[in-house]
């Protein structure tokens, strides 16, 4: 009986991996594949014209944040590398900042709807994912650009003589992702606070508690994984967004991502481009073990 039990146990792991075979040659090959040359190509020399030429060197790492004069070969930070960095950090930031002013107070009032109205106000988050990205960032563009409807809007009030030059700086790049991405922060929040027990709420009050206690001490608290979860799915795209970035600052404000790709494209720099990717997966790795640290903790005191 014990062999004819082992036989089957390892007859259903055969199956098990046989199943499962299909996902991680996928995984293997389309996520970890891409990635692997990536990390080869930030170790290799670059090509003349592009490409790379199969020479170990260490090179593009040391580029990245690092560089020397043409003149007499000092050693200087790559300011160039360093302020977009910052820049992508800080956009980052204050996008996800304020996807989460926006998001809470969208997410709470959708759950203190009746149940047969929220399917109907999710919807109409989840509308503007039904268009082409591209399409959505020309219509934020529309609407701030010198004629477009905001300041002619605001010059017809008499509110402002001269347009307002938005368009093509950081505060555009801002509005255009938190448009981009500010469901990504209402859909975590709002499951969150879907299942808040809101007799919590009345009884804060019933004890005296002023609006400000009441969300410092219970609704925060409690709604905190999703706003934590709202706050990655935000600031990760945020980090690495190219399109964005590309049409709303006109080419004038890089981000990460742009610097990428012009790494690849006109800099014909395959290697450093390459390291650059490296750098932006390790920072995006950070926040995810941030948030992973962070949850485990709350399941943690939940449990």
């Amino acid at each position: 009986m014990n062999n004819l039990a082992r036989i089957r146990e390892r007859r259903e792991n055969q199956n098990r991996w046989l199943l499962l075979t299909p996902a991680l040659v996928i995984l293997i090959f389309a996520a970890s594949g891409p990635l692997l040359i990536t990390l080869v190509y930030s170790f290799l020399t670059a090509g003349d014209y592009g490409g790379v030429k199969w020479e170990f060197s260490t090179d593009a790492w040391f580029n990245v944040f690092f560089q020397r004069d043409i003149f007499d070969d000092t050693l200087s930070f790559a300011d160039a590398h360093l302020s977009i960095f910052w820049r992508s950090v800080k956009l980052s930031l204050l996008t996800t900042l304020g996807a989460v002013v926006l998001g809470f107070p969208t997410a709470y009032f959708i759950a203190t709807r009746p149940k047969h109205h929220r399917d109907f106000w999710m919807l109409l988050i989840m509308i503007p994912f039904w268009t082409n990205l591209l399409i959505r960032t020309f219509a934020v563009m529309e609407l701030i650009r010198n004629e477009g409807t905001l300041n002619t809007f605001l010059m017809t009030i008499g509110v402002i003589d001269a347009p307002l030059q938005i368009l093509f700086t950081e505060t555009a790049i801002i509005i255009g992702m938190l448009y981009v991405y500010l469901p990504l922060m209402v859909l975590p929040l709002y499951a969150s606070m879907e299942r808040l027990d809101f007799s919590l709420i009345e009884a804060g009050y019933d004890l005296y508690a002023s609006r400000v206690s009441v969300l410092r001490r219970i609704i925060l608290p409690l709604v905190k994984p999703g706003l934590i979860a709202g706050s990655i799915l935000v600031f990760v795209p945020s980090l690495g967004a190219y399109v964005t970035p590309r049409v709303m600052g006109g080419g004038k404000q890089l981000m990460l991502g742009n610097l990428i790709e012009l790494q690849f494209g006109q800099g014909r720099n395959w290697p450093l481009g390459a390291a650059l990717s490296i750098t932006l997966l390790a920072i995006v790795m950070v926040a995810l073990l941030f948030y992973v640290r962070v949850a485990g903790r709350e399941g943690g005191g939940h449990g």
